[in-house]
């Protein structure tokens, strides 16, 4: 199962590069964006069935049910935390005036190194929990710590131009005042120059791996079986590019959203705090998160749409 899934990953990234032109500059428009959450959102309903088939005849029903509804909860969990880092992509492009044609690739690269840094924060974070059962209490705790602050903070955005690690970067290494296409690094009058985009992408992966330390203990309030953990997270990871692309012109219009996930965050921190005393099923935690989400999403959007009305009404 564990080869079967990362000859699956590897392919899938193949096909991008070398077949759907992921090497090559161009706009993402909305309806090749939708196209591919769609192809992402079935693949991963699709892995879920021939997961339960696999279980079903191997290991019996109960099994087969049990995991089934782990993949889909953490999956559910892992793509809707990782909504907050679309937020975060808008805020860095826009800092940086990334042209939309430039984005794809940039993107692509992050998902790679996305996908190895969350490989080794699974297998820590399994290997903990395994040895210290303890630290799923620690988990929790940071979960509910962490979707109040997201709560206290919603509306305030960061100023990228006073991030340490940016200011730093400018300090200590010759940067191109302008894109050179897709570049990361350039030779000008025989030295090596990094460009605008390798600071977008540095941004990038270090973003991911903030996110991560919230979305990676979210999940083991489902489930501690590192394939369903390590699977659930790379779903949600390959669709994140295009979900950005689909949504990353209407983020405005989602502003309620990071209220959701953060009572997401508190919902299933509880949860693993609670554990000694109430046990929630599987399916009442994916039913819990989607209605919050949905909740959160309808909310923004009818908010977003009443806005212009009431101020044509005081005009």
């Amino acid at each position: 199962m564990w080869a079967g899934f990362i000859g699956f990953v590897l392919a899938m990234l193949a096909l991008d590069l070398f077949v759907f032109g992921g090497r090559k500059a161009h706009r993402v428009h909305v309806r090749e964006a939708a196209s591919w959450v769609a192809v992402w959102v079935s693949l991963a309903l699709a892995f879920a069935g021939l997961l339960w088939w696999y279980l079903n005849s191997t290991y019996g029903a109960d099994m087969a049910r049990t995991k089934t509804l782990e993949f889909l909860a953490g999956y559910l969990i892992e793509q809707s935390l990782s909504v907050d880092n679309m937020f975060v992509f808008v805020m860095i492009f826009g800092y940086f005036a990334v042209p939309p044609e430039l984005q794809r690739r940039v993107l692509l690269f992050g998902v790679l190194g996305a996908i190895v840094m969350r490989a080794g924060m699974i297998l820590a974070g399994v290997w903990l929990v395994q040895q210290f059962a303890w630290v799923l209490y620690v988990f929790g705790a940071f979960l509910v710590i962490t979707g109040v602050k997201m709560l206290i903070v919603a509306e305030s955005e960061p100023d990228l131009e006073k991030n340490p690690l940016l200011r730093w970067l400018r300090g200590h290494m010759r940067i191109t005042p302008d894109f050179r296409s897709e570049k990361f690094f350039v030779r000008q009058n025989g030295m090596l120059w990094a460009t605008p985009m390798f600071l977008v992408l540095v941004l990038i992966e270090v973003s991911d791996v903030v996110f991560a330390v919230d979305s990676i203990p979210a999940i083991f309030a489902v489930t501690t079986d590192p394939f369903i953990v390590f699977t659930s997270n790379i779903f949600a990871i390959m669709g994140l590019r295009a979900l950005y692309f689909l949504l990353a012109d209407m983020a405005d219009r989602f502003h309620l959203l990071k209220y959701g996930l953060a009572i997401v965050l508190v919902f299933i921190g509880g949860k693993m705090l609670a554990v000694p005393w109430f046990h929630i099923p599987i399916q009442w935690s994916l039913s819990i998160v989607a209605s919050i989400i949905l909740v959160s999403v309808a909310a923004s959007l009818a908010l977003s749409k009443a806005k212009p009305v009431a101020a044509g009404e005081d005009a």
